[in-house]
């Protein structure tokens, strides 16, 4: 068993290679965001750059803990995504941003290319689930997993508010007062959206790098039997109304996973030609405006452009992340593949992003023009 002092759920499942059955052929590699919006390299010391890469580097590190010792997908992005969640520098969980009446809520969402195998009950057809407007669960990555491994007690792809709180805590989830969410960084962001007076801090003094961040942070981890596994958390907009539902916990929109197999003659052709697998997976987690992410289908649109014009995950996430320029979406994505191809494109200044792969070196980034280091 793996243990993570920093992760809040329940047990990890049993190593990968304990079980005889699965069939351990792909290169585990995790890959993370930390939100993606309009970032300054003027108004951003060189401290306050590597304050956020080491961050990120603490978060590739934990999950890459999970898929070094044989853990499945889902576990590792879950660790990940926790490590973020209890940062205040991040958007979600501890640091989750303020709405309009000065509350948090914050939203998650998990989806699988396949069941995990340390849980063969789950049926093939149940992927994902996605949960909104919590006010009270420490860290709603983890109540996602919880959801999404108990299709007795929350059968649905969708839940909100006290229901799914409620079935979190039926599950052992860890939740808190809301005010364990509050950090004086987002109130005086909160304060100054609305130009209220802001006792600490001048009206006009520019807070560093994600200045009314429209952030989330997510994870996107493939394990050694080829699961691919998304999972995402945010507190939202900055100053959004109360109850507004972004696309973080909408399926297809903010987040996707899935498996398939090229079918027809000609398809499976030009896979052979090009020295390419008929077994096509892709997770994707995006970061940034969710509602053009939602009136796009900007997930789901990766997926089905590498299975319907058999485009690389690069090709497609690109495609996908032009699209939303376009409309005048700002944002990213991180998206994987089964063969661990990473794409990672943004149509804005920056997002803060990161890979780790089985030589166990985080690799990060913040801007747009910045090369993973």
């Amino acid at each position: 068993m793996i243990t993570l002092p920093s992760v809040h759920f329940t047990p990890l499942s049993p190593s990968l290679l304990e079980m005889p059955e699965v069939e351990l052929n792909a290169s585990p590699v995790l890959v993370i965001h930390g939100g993606a919006g309009t970032m300054s390299k003027e108004g951003a010391s060189p401290e306050r750059r590597a304050q956020f890469k080491a961050a990120l580097a603490e978060a590739l590190k934990a999950g890459h803990l999970v898929l070094q010792g044989g853990g499945e997908a889902m576990d590792a992005a879950v660790a990940a995504v926790n490590v973020m969640e209890d940062d205040p520098l991040f958007n979600a969980g501890k640091g989750a941003v303020f709405n309009m009446a000065g509350k948090n809520e914050l939203e998650a969402s998990i989806m699988l290319s396949k069941p995990p195998a340390s849980h063969p009950e789950i049926p093939v057809t149940r992927h994902g689930i996605g949960a909104t407007l919590l006010t009270h669960v420490r860290n709603p990555a983890t109540l996602a997993r919880e959801l999404y491994l108990s299709p007795s007690l929350a059968p649905h792809t969708f839940l909100s508010g006290a229901t799914a709180e409620d079935v979190g805590k039926e599950l052992g989830v860890t939740v808190v007062d809301p005010s364990y969410y509050y950090t004086k960084h987002r109130w005086l962001e909160h304060r100054k959206g609305l130009e209220l007076p802001t006792e600490d801090l001048p009206i006009d003094e520019k807070i560093p790098l994600d200045d009314l961040p429209r952030g989330t942070v997510g994870a996107v981890a493939l394990d050694a039997r080829g699961c691919i596994v998304a999972v995402t958390s945010t507190g939202g907009r900055t100053n959004k109304l109360v109850g507004r539902i972004g696309d973080t916990p909408m399926m297809g929109a903010g987040y996707w996973a899935e498996e398939w197999t090229s079918s027809g003659f000609f398809q499976r052709a030009l896979n052979k030609v090009f020295g390419k697998s008929n077994h096509r997976a892709v997770g994707i987690s995006g970061t940034g405006d969710g509602d053009y992410f939602i009136r796009l289908g900007t997930a789901s649109t990766v997926a089905r452009r590498m299975q319907y014009l058999n485009e690389t995950v690069q090709e497609a996430s690109a495609w996908a992340v032009e699209e939303l320029r376009a409309q005048g979406g700002i944002g990213g994505v991180i998206a994987l593949d089964a063969q661990g191809e990473v794409g990672m494109p943004l149509n804005c200044s920056g997002m803060y992003r990161g890979v780790i792969r089985s030589d166990g070196i985080p690799k990060t980034a913040i801007f747009d023009d910045d090369l993973l280091s």
